[in-house]
C-alpha cells in the first residue's frame, strides 16, 4: 500500500484496540459496533494483514495487530498533541508591535514577561527596525517610535522622558584622564550610534563645549546597545538615554560623571496605534500596561 489508510478506520481500529472490544469501540467513537467492524474489516483488507483475533464476545490483537496498534497509537498521541498546542495557540490573541532594537532589548524584552504572565491569552510578536511606520500599508497593531508626537494617521502616546547624559564606565573614569568638567571629554573617546548621530552635538552645546570637544569624532556602533556595551567596557563616553541605562548605573556598571543633562522635551518615545482603526482589547491592555511600567519608573 503506497498510501495512508483512512483516518477513520485508523480511529476505529485504535480505540478498539484500546478497549479490547468493538462495543466500547463505538461507545466512544459514537458509531454502531457494525460500523466499527467494517472500519476494521476494510484496513485489514487494505494492508492484506489479519489484526484482530475474533472470539464469541470478544477480540484480541494478532502479533502483526500489536505492532501495528503501537505504531498507530504513537502516531495519534503525536496528532493529538500537535492539534491541543495548535488550539492554544489559535486561542492567543497576537498583538504585532515594532520598536527600535536598543529600546527592545534593553528595556521592553526585560519586562515582556511579566505581561506575559499576566495576561496570558495575549501573545506580543516584537520586531525591530528603524524603518518609518504606515499602519494602511503594514499588518503591525502598534510602534514605539522616537520623535515630536505628531504622526499623520497615528494615535501617539507618550512615554516616557527623553534625557540625554554621558556615561562611561567606572574604571574608565578613575584610570583615564581626569574628567573634571564636559571640555575635559576631548581627551576621551567619544561612543555613537548611527542611529542617533546628533545626542552628543545636542549635550555639548547645552553644556557650551562644543567648541572644545569635537562632536562627531570616536568611535560609531550600529545601535545605542551596542555604545552602551563599549562603554561597559571601557572603550570611551557614550551619550545615552537616561532610561535606558538607569539599571547600569543602578548596578554600577555606568556611571554618569556630570550633573548636566538635556531633556529632549516632546522629541521622545511614542506609543503609535492606528487612527483609522478601532483599537482592539489586547491593545488596549497592552497600551495601559506600558504606561503603567513607564509612571512606575519614573
Amino acid at each position: 500500500m503506497d498510501k495512508l489508510p483512512p483516518l477513520n478506520a485508523l480511529r476505529a481500529f485504535e480505540a478498539a484496540g484500546r478497549h479490547l472490544s468493538i462495543t466500547a469501540a463505538a461507545e466512544e467513537l459514537h458509531v454502531t459496533p457494525g460500523a466499527v467492524s467494517r472500519q476494521i474489516r476494510g484496513l485489514e483488507e487494505g494492508l492484506g494483514v489479519q489484526l484482530l483475533h475474533r472470539g464469541h464476545r470478544q477480540i484480541s490483537l494478532t502479533s502483526a495487530g500489536e505492532d501495528y496498534y503501537r505504531a498507530v497509537t504513537r502516531a495519534m498521541d503525536d496528532l493529538r498533541e500537535a492539534t491541543t498546542r495548535l488550539n492554544k495557540r489559535a486561542k492567543r490573541k497576537q498583538l504585532k508591535v515594532r520598536a527600535y532594537t536598543t529600546f527592545a532589548m534593553r528595556w521592553l524584552i526585560p519586562r515582556l514577561s511579566s505581561f506575559h504572565a499576566a495576561n496570558r491569552g495575549i501573545e506580543v510578536l516584537l520586531t525591530a527596525s528603524l524603518d518609518p511606520v504606515d499602519f494602511r500599508k503594514e499588518d503591525i497593531d502598534g510602534a514605539i517610535r522616537l520623535g515630536d508626537g505628531k504622526w499623520s494617521g497615528a494615535n501617539a502616546y507618550r512615554l516616557v522622558s527623553n534625557i540625554l547624559v554621558p556615561v562611561c564606565s567606572p574604571g574608565l573614569l578613575a584610570a583615564g584622564p581626569k574628567v573634571r568638567k564636559p571640555a575635559d571629554l576631548r581627551h576621551h573617546t567619544l561612543l555613537h550610534s548611527i542611529a542617533r548621530p546628533d545626542d552628543w552635538a545636542h549635550w555639548l552645546r547645552s553644556v557650551r563645549a562644543e567648541r572644545d570637544v569635537d562632536a562627531r569624532g570616536g568611535m560609531t556602533y550600529q545601535s545605542s546597545a551596542m555604545a552602551y556595551a563599549a562603554a561597559i567596557e571601557g572603550q570611551g563616553f557614550a551619550i545615552a538615554q537616561r532610561f535606558l541605562v538607569a539599571a547600569d548605573l543602578e548596578a554600577g556598571r555606568l556611571v554618569a560623571p556630570f550633573r548636566q543633562a538635556v531633556d529632549m522635551g516632546d522629541f521622545t518615545y511614542y506609543l503609535l496605534t492606528p487612527a483609522d482603526r478601532k483599537e482592539s482589547p489586547s491593545m488596549t491592555v497592552f497600551r495601559q500596561w506600558l504606561l503603567a511600567q513607564f509612571a512606575a519608573q519614573q
